[in-house]
């Protein structure tokens, strides 16, 4: 029986250790090294540019091995780091074992695993982007009285090829297209299949609304969706997803861009994060009469700090070249249920009233009711694929907490509701607070927010400074009124920032 359940999984590595990822053990990679011949393992690990970096081991037998994932390995910090001092810089990288998947690139059969980092004497690194999260995680369940603040990403991306003259969908109406109107159908199931394989929890994938020409080049865009999980696997999840769409559009010979912005009027991409509080296996969004004072909290602490949130989520030039108004991305500080023009917002549900569709859908199926609740969610459409994962992640759940500890928070939210479309509606617009317009402006709210998020000590203070001077060295103030709406301009910009994140 318990073979049975495991034997769909796509990780091979729980289906031959026949336990789930967060059960792993030293034991059990050391079992799967040998039991599936494996012959090198990589240290993966995020650094402060919000990409994984690496560190290769050819094994030469069960006795080294052992000792390298025991003891870890020594990095240069300053060069991860650049906050750090290169006279103070030595880092250890210690493998998370619940992370271990088979690396699905490499020529020789490979393990890799995710890492944190510790100091010379030990310690968790108060400033590494891990380590960061599950303070803020920690700090969470401590304020709410053991309940867990729950994610999932949403990874818009486009694709840049050479343009095909056969089955081009309109411009800007890419959605949900099928192939051969979707060229890139193909790479973005193999990704989801790959993604999956190192333990990826996905929802979905479907081409998305942006597509165009530019000369000979072709940009279409698509999206990967995940299952809402916890905070640290959320973000692990994410970062491993980034590197192998990268790794495989490598192998397609095309480019896939993250990039929050391509060119003026066009679609830009987003890395959408859905929320959920739980506790005891309950979704403690939702309740008979609908949303609970524990969404409207929660809504009320990231309305507050959604402006300073943009440092984590939003952290180069372009990604305020997407967050302009008339646009799919926000601009104004508001939440609504259903309504895609709020920065905030509470997607559709799968509500009592509902009824029971499969079966209306299909007459041989059981008319039992069937409870979906688990199912809602509170989505920030701010964040794009520029952001540090694990930071965007921590501040989200800093202003959530903050949520709980304001006063009013209920007030607050139901105060900032829209039900329209708030560009349509001048008089709902003028109510609205407007978020930063560039990083420079991004950086002033980060700076006047900041003893909220270095409260408890989730975020260190060295980390901010770190995170006010990368924001502040673009010096871009004024940049999105300089270059206006020229397409040529806009694009030598995103040119400058196509891999960020």
């Amino acid at each position: 029986m318990k073979n049975e359940c495991y034997k769909l999984n796509p990780n091979r590595l729980v289906a031959f250790l026949e336990k789930p990822m967060k059960e792993f053990t030293k034991a059990d990679i050391l079992k799967a090294i040998e039991g599936l011949g494996i012959e090198m393992v990589n240290f993966r690990y995020m650094a402060h540019d919000g990409r994984l970096k690496t560190l290769n081991f050819v094994i030469e037998n069960l006795e080294h091995i052992d000792e390298v994932l025991t003891s870890g390995e020594r990095v240069d910090g300053s060069s991860l780091f650049p906050f750090l001092e290169a006279g103070s810089s030595d880092l250890y990288v210690v493998p998370r074992f619940r992370t271990a998947f088979i690396n699905p690139f490499a020529e020789a059969p490979t393990i890799d695993i995710l890492c944190n980092f510790y100091t010379k004497d030990g310690e968790p690194f108060e400033m590494a982007p891990e380590y960061t999260l599950a303070k803020a995680g920690c700090a969470f369940r401590e304020a709410t009285g053991g309940m867990e603040f729950e994610v999932m990403g949403e990874l818009e991306y486009y694709v840049i090829a050479e343009k095909e003259d056969e089955y081009l969908p309109a411009d800007q109406r890419g959605y949900h297209a099928s192939r051969p109107f979707c060229k890139y159908e193909s790479f973005r199931t193999e990704a989801m299949r790959l993604i999956a394989q190192s333990g990826g929890l996905i929802k979905y994938g479907h081409s998305e609304v942006g597509n165009f020409t530019v000369g000979d080049l072709m940009y279409e865009q698509n999206e990967i969706e995940f299952l809402p999980t916890t905070l640290e696997d959320a973000a692990d999840q994410l970062v491993i997803a980034k590197w192998i769409m990268r790794a495989l559009a490598y192998q397609y010979g095309i480019t896939i861009t993250f990039a929050p912005k391509i060119t003026v009027g066009k679609a830009g991409s987003g890395m959408h994060i859905h929320t959920r509080v739980s506790k005891d296996g309950q979704n403690m969004y939702v309740g008979p009469d609908g949303l609970t004072e524990v969404a409207y909290k929660t809504i009320a602490g990231i309305l507050d700090l959604s402006g300073s949130l943009t440092a984590f989520g939003n952290t180069n030039p372009t990604s305020y070249f997407r967050l302009v108004p008339h646009q799919e991305a926000p601009t104004n500080i508001c939440w609504g249920d259903r309504n895609r023009s709020a920065m905030v917002r509470v997607p559709l549900g799968w509500s009592k009233g509902c009824g029971n569709m499969v079966a209306h859908c299909n007459p041989l199926e059981s008319d039992t009711p069937h409870d979906f609740s688990h199912k809602q969610t509170i989505e920030l459409r701010t964040p794009d694929g520029s952001a540090n994962v694990y930071l965007l992640l921590a501040g989200m759940t800093v202003a959530a907490r903050h949520g709980f500890e304001m006063e009013n928070a209920v007030q607050y939210a139901k105060d900032r509701y829209v039900s329209v479309n708030i560009f349509e509606h001048e008089e709902v617009l003028k109510r609205l607070a407007v978020l930063p317009d560039s990083c420079a402006a991004s950086a002033d709210l980060l700076e006047k927010d900041r003893a909220l998020y270095e409260d408890k000590g989730v975020f260190n203070p060295h980390l901010i400074d770190g995170v006010l001077k990368d924001l502040r060295s673009f010096d871009d103030r004024t940049l999105r009124a300089d270059i206006g709406r020229d397409p040529q301009k806009t694009l030598e910009l995103v040119e400058t920032f196509i891999h960020c994140g």
